[in-house]
């Protein structure tokens, strides 16, 4: 009996044993089927992450708690196609497991403000560790040197090599009494981050209006003349004169992409209670690979309300910064039709007796502008401008006759004209900005503010304003 049996001993050991494995290597691979992601909280707001640098470990699952404090940003990690909106003063999921190594940068991916495209991060992937430290998230903090912060179990603890000591950090969100604090803080951040406003004095600028804004303009340019002082001091240098306040706005239907309307009221031979109606399109901001900052408009100016006489306007706005405070403009303009129907010529009809040579002096039907201007930022909230407009073309301005000495006959007739010149101190109060300008024009709308309406030259010039409001973003 045990003659029959010895030779298969050996192979009911081996079954056994080969058995035993299996049943253990299952037991013991079951649990390691399912990893706990390690979890990383992550704060957005203008114009920056916190943390900026994120470290992971290739093939270990990552849970990313992203809260924005302020407005809506996004969080986009374009190698690993990962794009989520993040909601205003909500935690938004993203998980994901890395594959491979490297350094992968992350972005604001919804158009937040002027300083969006410096809303930047990175995500470094490195090789799976083995053992105990797996779970162990290592992070060096970039404003203080030595300083490392070790997340582990579900617990920080903020490590100083130089102090030798070990701090837990809390997790908790900031208590209501501090919200106030941060929401200042960031508002602040904003105001410093927007350089310039929509216009200097006249002459446009390239800045963004964001999607979803609405933008309000008001411009106030008073009639006489500051100097000279002996004839404008009687009237209080000009702000007890006669004054032309024009009202419009601007609304963002994408972040690149705007509309816009404006009404200048303006009544003089020529031009009469002016509306436009314009789009605008933002190409670049002065980021990255691209040195200047460039947007593009159209427009149609209509007189008597948009009812006759329209002029078609194409613009290009461009912005370069000389240094951190200093920032250079350039907006060359095309005017079509902008003395059409010779309404700003003289006609027969227009004297008595009637006048042939007034029919004989004709002007420009089309014109062109090129506007030059400068704004410094002295203080934090506060900006001096210059500006300065050729033009080439038809040039506004005012058309007067040539009298035949001790006659009285006329003789012909000669065009006066004056380029736009103008300068300023304006000032951010929030969403809010308001300038103080010195001009020798009271035209605002696009085909008119670059030549002197009342032909003064760039000795003589008048106060006036402009304030700007944005809502909604």
């Amino acid at each position: 009996m045990a003659s029959r049996l010895s030779p298969l001993s050996p192979l009911a050991i081996c079954l056994v044993v080969l058995c035993a494995g299996i049943s253990a290597n299952a037991q013991t691979e079951t649990p390691a089927t399912h990893v706990e992601p390690i979890e990383i909280k992550i704060t957005a707001r203008r114009f920056e992450f916190e943390p900026k640098l994120i470290t992971v470990q290739k093939g270990k699952p990552v849970r990313l708690l992203i809260t924005s404090i302020d407005v809506e940003h996004g969080f986009a990690i374009e190698e690993l196609g990962i794009n989520k909106k993040l909601k205003p003063n909500a935690v938004t999921v993203v998980e994901f497991t890395p594959t491979r190594v490297g350094r992968f940068p992350f972005e604001c991916s919804v158009m937040c403000g002027s300083g969006h495209d410096e809303m930047t991060g990175e995500l470094v992937v490195t090789e799976e560790q083995g053992g105990a430290t797996g779970n162990v998230q290592v992070q060096f903090d970039d404003q203080a040197a030595g300083v490392v912060i070790v997340e582990a179990g579900g617990e920080r603890l903020r490590i100083d090599t130089k102090t030798k000591t070990v701090t837990r950090l809390d997790q908790a969100e900031a208590p209501p009494a501090q919200q106030p604090a941060v929401a200042e803080a960031v508002h602040k951040q904003v105001a410093e981050q927007e350089p310039y406003d929509y216009r200097l004095i006249n002459v446009p600028t390239p800045k963004r209006v964001l999607r979803g804004s609405v933008n309000l303009y008001f411009t106030h340019r008073f009639a006489q003349p500051v100097r000279p002082l002996g004839q404008s001091d009687q009237d209080l240098l000009g702000l007890d004169s006669f004054a032309v306040s024009s009202f419009g706005g601007f609304y963002g239907i994408t972040d690149k992409l705007y509309v816009s309307a404006y009404r200048s009221p303006i009544c003089q031979p020529g031009l009469c209670k002016t509306i436009e109606l314009g789009i605008g399109y933002h190409l670049l901001d002065e980021r990255g690979r691209s040195p200047v900052a460039l947007s593009t408009y159209a427009s149609v100016e209509g007189d008597d309300n948009f009812r006759n006489d329209y002029t078609y306007n194409l613009q290009l706005m461009v912005a370069r910064s000389a240094t951190k405070y200093v920032h250079l403009f350039f907006s060359p303009a095309l005017h079509l039709n902008a003395n059409g129907q010779r309404r700003f010529d003289p006609r027969a009809e227009d004297f008595f007796p009637r006048e042939p040579l007034a029919d004989q002096f004709n002007q420009d039907q089309h014109g062109a502008s090129f506007g030059f201007g400068a704004s410094g930022r002295i203080r934090p909230t506060i900006s001096l401008m210059f500006e300065y407009t050729p033009r080439v073309g038809f040039k506004l301005g005012q058309v007067q006759p040539v009298f035949a000495p001790g006659t009285g006959r006329i003789t012909g007739f000669r065009h006066e004209s004056e380029a736009e010149l103008g300068f300023g101190i304006e000032k951010d109060v929030g969403r809010h900005t308001f300038s103080l300008t010195f001009s020798n024009t009271q035209t605002t709308t696009t085909s008119r503010y670059n030549s002197s309406n009342q032909v003064l030259p760039p000795s003589r010039f008048m106060i006036g304003f402009n304030l700007y409001r944005r809502f909604l973003r």
